[in-house]
């Protein structure tokens, strides 16, 4: 009787889990190849086969790191009927340590580390605008469906998107470098209060 062959594990993908875990961990000026290599159970050369340089390894890294942030996001979000309930999830899965078992530490990291090195790596900055564009553009259509439907107010969905997604990206910064002033709660309802004056809608009476 034969048997179907095992399918062989994606090793690049396996690079770039264990670079956005050793790159969190002791930031990129403190990681060697050979540390990744390490981490991946992989020879250095096999590392440098795949990427140029520790910035190349480091934008792949994100991205990686956000596509499986987005796959899961539109995963859940397909299931929400409302606009506003799937802009309230995507707000949940956005704060850094707000859910336990979605954290975003290790990701929020990884983007400080791009945003420093896409100061003056004109490659790393278009990779850096594009990963933007596409967290902005989620948002947008989020808050266009929300308008389509009576849920949020007019307004250029774009622009909206850019304010709400620059407010996360700013307090997220403060929350991963552990601002005793900018807890993930305290960050969580900020974005929500604000998304709600934004898009003109009521805040549900907080619990008490």
């Amino acid at each position: 009787m034969s048997t179907r062959p095992r399918p062989q594990k994606d090793r690049h993908h396996e690079i770039l889990d264990a670079a956005a875990r050793v790159i969190t961990e002791r930031g990129l000026a403190e990681t060697r190849i050979s540390d990744v290599a390490e981490a991946a159970g992989v020879s250095p050369g096999l590392i440098l086969y795949y990427f140029e340089s520790k910035d190349r390894l480091l934008s792949e890294a994100l991205t990686y790191a956000n596509d499986q942030f987005y796959l899961r996001m539109s995963r859940e979000i397909r299931r929400i009927p409302s606009a506003r309930e799937q802009l309230q999830r995507l707000v949940d899965l956005s704060v850094p340590g707000y859910l336990q078992e979605y954290g975003r530490l290790d990701e929020w990291a990884l983007w400080i580390e791009v945003w420093v090195r896409a100061l003056r790596d004109p490659q790393m900055a278009k990779d850096r605008e594009a990963l933007d564009q596409r967290w902005r553009q989620s948002i947008a259509d989020i808050i266009r469906a929300g308008q389509a439907a009576g849920e949020f107010g007019p307004g250029d969905a774009d622009e909206l998107a850019m304010r709400i997604g620059s407010l996360i990206d700013g307090l997220a910064i403060q929350v991963v470098m552990n601002d005793s002033q900018v807890t993930p709660h305290r960050m969580h309802r900020a974005v929500w209060e604000v998304a709600a004056r934004e898009l003109g809608f009521e805040l549900e009476p907080a619990v008490t």
